[in-house]
């Protein structure tokens, strides 16, 4: 669906930070699955977190980014998600070889072009959510900028700049369907 934008890349790269500028810009907005599964599964003691049960964590997020594609069809304009379908399911593809991006991501995409963030070591932080260091968070990037565009993505590095020059940048390539 051409009005639902992807923001994926290296964790830790200011994605969730670009989100909150673009919902106090009036744009629907959906956060990081992964981060709800941690927030929820530390509230419940469940184990579905990343350091613990990757694959049952992953599983969940394929399964919340899917609800969200569904929810954000309410939506008018354009819904930014802080990663999506693909990140879930490429992740999920390489922990365990299961064919999950095709069996998934086919029949539900997002708009044809994806904003990446790159590592920025300079504002990567570790958290509660965000266990994994730098050198994993790489990794992934390196893992997702190839398959965007396996996927028939057209993906778009963001510079590192302040978040209101990326939030510009952004909106400034989506124009013609840019309305909140």
């Amino acid at each position: 669906m051409d009005r639902f934008v992807v923001l994926s890349g290296c964790s830790g790269g200011g994605k969730s930070t670009l989100l909150t500028e673009l919902a106090r810009r009036g744009f629907a907005v959906v956060e990081e699955p992964g981060r709800r599964i941690v927030e929820a599964e530390r509230a419940s003691g469940g184990n579905a977190l990343p350091w613990i049960d990757i694959e049952g964590f992953l599983r969940r997020a394929i399964t919340m980014a899917l609800a969200d594609r569904e929810a954000a069809c309410s939506n008018r304009g354009i819904t930014f998600f802080d990663r999506g379908l693909v990140d879930a399911a490429s992740a999920l593809e390489t922990l365990t070889g299961e064919p999950a991006v095709a069996r998934d991501c086919h029949d539900h995409r997002y708009a044809p072009r994806v904003f990446l963030t790159p590592p920025w070591p300079e504002i990567y932080v570790t958290d509660a959510a965000r266990q994994h260091d730098l050198a994993a968070a790489i990794i992934e990037y390196d893992r997702l900028i190839a398959l965007y565009p396996a996927l028939g993505y057209e993906t778009f590095v963001l510079p590192k700049v302040p978040v209101v020059e990326r939030a510009d940048i952004v909106l400034a390539l989506l124009a013609p369907c840019s309305t909140s």
